[in-house]
């Protein structure tokens, strides 16, 4: 389940940081040099044989600094990095675009969007990582890198494997998760390098309790008990070719094959406080198949190098949610039922020429992205027959689809050897059109580009700093209407939306603390132009749709501290808190507020201890985190879990020559809850209609796993 929080500034937003203050503030502590002590110049965690690139702007980090935790392959190495967090970067991606993963491989962007970074790595075998280099984005030839990046350098020696099995249980309300997990072969054979896996991400999830429905005076007019159980798997089968034409040109080919399952079942029985019992039964299923397509090949070609990037990506999805009441009494029982089939689609090209021009890297890009979705609705109604009978939705059916074109030039400079710059400039263009009942067609230029500087003073110390204009991603299922059943709310169709727009200022800070550890901080602020939320619409509905301005300013802090200056080998502990300022006015009620849904705060404690001469570590893990609530026209409200999760772990690395973990989750006893306020009209001066609040019990969950080399 989704660890979703509360936060405690509803409909008035935090009190705001200035954006020049936290800098100067973060830039002052993070510089002064009584902040730790710098690491020795031969500390072992660091390799003397470093790469040019890497002797100016980073660190490197050889296997034997990974070895106390017995990594099986290169994502086990990069996630003990310190006070490094990896960013798959596809979120909110529009197209392929310029790379925006802080983790590259051997020197180069991963241009595959169903498979992660992560995904990449963890088919890696530890035995084949070379080196780990840290380095400057900026500074790197490869255009829209900023902050810390991590290069994975790894090769091939012959043909390796590995599996990992994932299984756990949870005491309440759930079956067992059995089925979890992925084998990979890695290897290569002359110039061609291969990599092919199967692999099932999956998961069992649930909760019960009750839920209790009050109206404004606080008088219960319904209480409920309801059992929540679910489960998620989506087995996938990938392949990754590359091949070596010599002459410095290279090909890479990817797909992959799968499909999701997912599953939700809600039994609830209700009582009123005349004696009224309702018997719910609400189910959800969503299946369909997936898949994905891509390669490139980059060659030589005049003064540079050209690469080519082309990519084919579907997904169908089938969902179908029923809700029926039963009630004691003779009453009729009620019921709906909505089904949906939703075919997405994407097809990107791709170019990008870069070549060494008055001691600097250039590069011009192009970009055509055709995106596209199908979408069929049907709802129904429970007649006095007990037959399901179809009612009128047509604005839930239809097809959206973007044609976008993107033109960028970039070029990076070491301006010192300590400051290097990155330039990008350039546009896009796209049309948006929609077909169905509210059909419409319209077209957009935007500017694109970004500036961003990085200085490294010293070498425990560095800093960058990025200027950006973001054009956002939107969602083709906010054009047509859909129903929630469960909630009983709908949205309705908006095809006059477009995606937000932002001018985005970003500062990231890193201090090597010595022995210690080591410490990031990021600040960022984002003014956005036709921010999207809930939107009223003039027949008295509601849709996602633009909303105007609106404003965040995110602090992070990631930080590593080791056990071995106090003596205590072994010890590691992982830090990261971050806070949100948000700003926007509700459409509905003109009054500030928060963004709908978005994360508030989060803070996670990770402790590990490896026992020195020992094949055993353990360690324990605390997060806590606080989502905003969700403004909608009759109703505002919060699902969320918490208030904090706890785990404990005990691993094992050489177990017949595997390695074996065990987890014991939620002990705390963290609690799936939703609150919701739903008003008998617009808000604000609509009173209130009912108060809902659900507190379901998550319970223990335990989770066991087996990794080894085939």
């Amino acid at each position: 389940m989704r660890e979703e929080r509360t936060i405690t500034c509803i409909y008035a937003p935090c009190p705001p940081i200035s954006f020049a203050a936290a800098l100067l503030a973060g830039v002052s502590l993070f510089a002064s040099p009584a902040a730790a002590q710098d690491a020795p110049a031969d500390s072992p965690q660091e390799s003397a044989a470093v790469p040019s690139a890497a002797e100016t702007q980073g660190r490197v980090f050889t296997p034997e600094y990974f070895a106390q935790f017995a990594p099986r392959n290169a994502l086990d190495m990069v996630a003990r990095i310190p006070g490094f967090t990896i960013d798959d970067g596809n979120n909110g991606q529009r197209g392929l675009g310029q790379a925006n993963q802080n983790v590259i491989v051997n020197g180069a962007r991963f241009s595959s969007k169903s498979d992660s970074i992560r995904d990449q790595l963890s088919r890696i075998s530890a035995s084949d990582v070379v080196r780990i280099e840290i380095l400057d984005g900026t500074a790197l030839d490869i255009p829209g890198l900023s902050g810390q990046v991590a290069n994975v350098v790894y090769t091939s020696n012959g043909t390796s494997g590995q599996f990992v099995w994932r299984t756990g249980f949870r005491p309440h309300n759930t079956e067992a998760q059995l089925y979890g997990g992925e084998v990979s072969v890695t290897g290569k054979t002359g110039a061609l390098g291969y990599t092919f896996s199967l692999s099932n991400p999956n998961d069992r999830f649930g909760a019960d309790g009750p839920t209790l429905i009050t109206d404004a005076d606080s008088t219960v007019i319904e209480e409920q008990f309801s059992k929540f159980s679910g489960k998620y798997d989506n087995p996938k089968f990938s392949a990754n070719l590359s091949y070596d034409f010599g002459g410095e040109t290279v090909a890479n080919l990817n797909a992959s094959y799968g499909a999701d399952f997912l599953d939700q079942r809600i039994p609830e029985i209700a009582t009123r406080p005349d004696g009224l019992v309702r018997t719910r039964d609400f189910f959800y299923t969503e299946d369909g198949p997936e898949y994905e397509i891509g390669g490139d090949i980059e060659f030589p070609l005049g003064p540079g190098k050209l690469k080519l990037i082309g990519l084919e990506r579907f997904e169908r999805d089938n969902g179908v949610s029923q809700l029926v009441d039963s009630f004691s009494g003779g009453r009729d029982t009620t019921g709906f039922r909505f089904a949906d089939t939703n075919a997405i689609g994407e097809r990107i090209g791709r170019f990008e020429y870069g070549w060494n021009m008055w001691q600097a890297e250039w590069q011009v890009s192009g970009e055509a992205a055709f995106n596209r979705l199908n979408r069929t609705s049907e709802l129904f109604e429970l007649d006095d027959n007990g037959e399901f009978v179809e009612l009128d939705f047509t604005a839930g059916n239809g097809g959206v689809t973007e044609n976008r074109y993107e033109a960028l030039l970039s070029v990076s400079k070491q301006l010192t050897p300590k400051l290097s710059l990155q330039f990008t400039g350039g546009g896009e263009y796209s049309k948006i059109e929609q077909t169905g009942s509210a059909a419409n067609s319209r077209s957009f230029q935007r500017p694109k580009g970004s500036l961003s500087l990085a200085w490294k003073p010293r070498d425990d110390f560095d800093l960058s700093l990025e200027f950006r204009r973001r054009v956002g991603q939107l969602s083709f299922g906010d054009f047509l209407a859909s129903v929630n059943l469960q909630n009983e709310n709908q949205n309705g169709g908006n095809n006059g939306l477009q995606p937000d727009q932002s001018w985005n200022i970003e500062l990231e800070v890193n201090k090597r603390l010595g022995e210690w550890g080591s410490a990031k901080l990021q600040l960022r602020q984002a003014w956005f132009e036709d921010f999207v939320d809930f939107f009223p619409l003039e027949n008295g509905g509601e849709a996602r749709g633009n909303i105007g301005d609106a404003t965040r300013f995110h602090l992070e802090l990631n930080t590593t501290l080791r056990g071995d200056p106090i003596g205590w080998q072994g010890a590691r502990l992982d830090v990261k808190a971050l806070n949100r300022w948000m700003n926007l006015t509700d459409p509905f009620t003109g009054l500030d507020r928060p963004f709908s849904y978005d994360l508030k705060r989060l803070i996670d404690v990770d402790f590990r201890y490896d026992v020195p001469g020992s094949d055993w570590a353990f360690g324990s893990g605390v997060s806590s985190q606080t989502n905003v609530a969700y403004s909608r026209r009759q109703e505002v409200g919060r699902d969320y879990e918490g208030p904090t999760f706890m785990n404990l772990f005990v691993e094992h690395k050489d177990v017949f020559g595997l390695k074996v973990s065990a987890t014991y989750g939620n002990i705390l006893n963290a609690r799936n809850k939703f609150d919701r306020t739903v008003f008998d009209g617009d808000r604000p001066d609509a009173p209130v209609l009912f108060v809902e609040t659900l507190n379901r019990r998550i319970g223990p969950i335990f989770r066991f796993s087996v990794s080894g080399n085939l």
